[in-house]
């Protein structure tokens, strides 16, 4: 199932859609979801190209376990830093 992302013009971010992260784009409605949910708010912030960033999403941002602990404890945010 996707996330926010999949309709983002970014295909950094779309690369991300399909991870089990419920990730958010940069957005007020982020934060305002972080506040009354009264959780931190976790920034990734990547490229396309970034090697680092496509090994963070393989070891990390697809593990079921990881994501499920991402999802209940923090609104994830997904960053392109080339936008």
């Amino acid at each position: 199932m996707a996330n926010r992302l999949i309709n983002e013009s970014s295909l950094y971010l779309r690369q991300h859609a399909e991870n089990p992260v419920d990730w958010w784009p940069w957005c007020a409605e982020a934060f305002e979801r972080a506040r009354q949910e009264n959780k931190l708010v976790l920034v990734s912030i990547g490229y396309s190209s970034c090697h680092w960033c496509h090994v963070m999403a393989h070891e990390s941002f697809e593990d079921e376990y990881i994501a499920s602990l991402m999802n209940r404890n923090f609104i994830c945010i997904k960053v392109d830093r080339e936008e």
